[in-house]
């Protein structure tokens, strides 16, 4: 039954959750912000017990940080089977990508779950090969959705009293976009999203170019998905 009160004032996580704002602001998919940020859990083996906490950049990558943090824990003990969720207000760029799967080879009872409310210079070669060489390392990487945002503003969010349901709804287009631009990211397919912004008017612009290999390839309930396109009655 849902509380009509904040967060309980006895919730161990409490001085570890982050503000409304902070959350609105970090995981718009409308929006482009400098500042990542990283919500997650690690659950250790059959425990039900589940470690929840965030993090940002700093002089590097909140992704490092984690892994250097981690793997410094007293309470880290790599024979034990791990399973850990992030929540990524930006998808992580190749070097980062080449530093987790580093770690999870060095740690393979270790499973990661990556959700991302937005994909970082998804057109750069090599962060869309870095995505995609984490797929296939057996790295799960989807976007956020309404679950994923109902999840992390219950779990991570101070949120006011009576407004434990009160997420930001946010359009599904735009994460419709950036889930079809993953499924191409990770199916080696070229870059069909196009982003652009007007510094005058802070407007950030969405575009869509499909090549034949698009339709060829994409699973049509994917791009009907956007509400963007119509496909032709006639498929090959």
């Amino acid at each position: 039954m849902a509380s009509d009160r904040g967060p309980p004032a006895g919730d161990p996580t409490l001085r570890r959750r982050i503000e409304p704002w902070e959350f609105e602001f970090s995981f718009d998919p409308r929006k482009f912000c400098k500042e990542a940020c990283l919500l997650y859990e690690i659950q250790w083996g059959n425990s039900r017990d589940v470690w929840r906490h965030s993090g940002k950049n700093t002089t590097k990558h909140v992704e490092r940080n984690f892994i250097e943090k981690i793997a410094s824990e007293r309470y880290f003990c790599p024979s034990i089977s791990c399973s850990i969720f992030w929540y990524l207000s930006w998808s992580p760029c190749w070097e980062c990508s080449k530093a987790i799967r580093e770690f999870l080879n060095q740690h393979p009872n270790v499973t990661l779950v990556i959700y991302v409310a937005r994909l970082f210079q998804h057109m750069d070669p090599q962060n869309r090969q870095g995505l995609k060489d984490l797929f296939h390392s057996g790295v799960t990487i989807q976007v956020m959705r309404a679950p994923e945002y109902d999840h992390c503003w219950r779990n991570f969010v101070n949120y006011p009293c009576g407004k434990e349901a009160h997420w930001p709804r946010y359009p599904p287009l735009w994460i419709n976009l950036y889930a079809l631009e993953l499924y191409c990211i990770i199916s080696g397919l070229p870059p069909c999203l196009q982003i652009s912004r007007r510094y005058q008017n802070q407007l950030i612009e969405f575009r869509l170019i499909l090549q034949n290999c698009h339709y060829q390839m994409i699973p049509p309930y994917i791009l009907l998905a956007t509400g963007m396109i119509q496909l032709p009655v006639t498929w090959r």
